[in-house]
């Protein structure tokens, strides 16, 4: 009943065009389950299923969640195998995916993707594939990210570019910076929402979130549940964001 009443008051307000989401706390899910670390990530990939389902249902038009940083790159082998074998597998069912394709959602992976096995690589390419005609929903998951990485990468194409002659420095600003960002063709997030009751970005979205309304929750993505994303989002819908003035 409550869970219901409040989704019918986050529907009368304003709702997020983009969410960000750091889905954090699969292994100690895992852990305080007596489960092997990647069973927690198995958990947590089931849970996002679910999360952009909701996220749509409200209305939120893009949903970026970070999957793998790159420092989680030095994982230990056995559970990056693990991991690796999850987004070969989600990639491709995505691409095939009843509700994706229902939604028309535009499924993007960001970050260092040469970094990744091959098999993943071909596994995101088929879901982006499948979906690149879709314009207005967006799925974009961030694998082999770090928000500092993608800055670097960034300016050293707008090095090149400046190099070669095709971009003069005095026209450097931040439209033409957003350019070359991983996804500068969509709004900034306004809410990014943080699971296991930490506090902090961890490297995400660094460039986009300047004005990102802040959102943590105690508890471990495997178990967020739908209440708590209406919680969030009517928090976001009670601040007064002023983007400085």
């Amino acid at each position: 009943m409550y869970e219901r009443m409040l989704e019918e008051k986050v529907k009368e307000g304003r709702v997020p065009e983009h969410v960000g989401i750091i889905m954090d706390g699969n292994r100690r899910f895992a852990r305080e389950l007596g489960l092997e670390p990647w069973e927690g990530h198995r958990y947590g990939a089931d849970k996002l299923e679910d999360v952009l389902e909701w996220c749509l249902d409200l209305g939120v038009k893009a949903v970026t969640v970070y999957a793998l940083s790159t420092e989680n790159l030095n994982r230990p082998k056995e559970e990056l195998k693990r991991l690796f074998d999850l987004m070969e597998e989600r990639f491709k069912a995505l691409a095939e995916s009843e509700r994706i394709h229902r939604r028309k959602v535009a499924v993007r992976a960001v970050g260092r993707l040469h970094l990744l096995p091959t098999r993943v690589r071909r596994a995101i390419k088929k879901a982006e594939r499948a979906t690149k005609e879709y314009k207005d929903r967006f799925l974009n998951v961030a694998v082999a990210y770090g928000g500092r990485q993608e800055i670097i990468d960034a300016v050293r194409e707008i090095a090149h570019d400046v190099k070669v002659g095709r971009l003069d420095p005095d026209e450097i600003d931040e439209g033409t910076f957003r350019k070359y960002v991983y996804v500068g063709d969509l709004p900034d997030p306004e809410l990014i929402i943080r699971t296991s009751g930490e506090e902090r970005l961890s490297n995400f979205l660094l460039w986009y979130s300047a004005y990102s309304e802040l959102y943590f929750v105690d508890v471990y993505w495997p178990e967020f549940r739908k209440i708590d994303l209406l919680r969030a989002i009517r928090e976001f819908q009670k601040r007064e964001r002023r983007f400085g003035r």
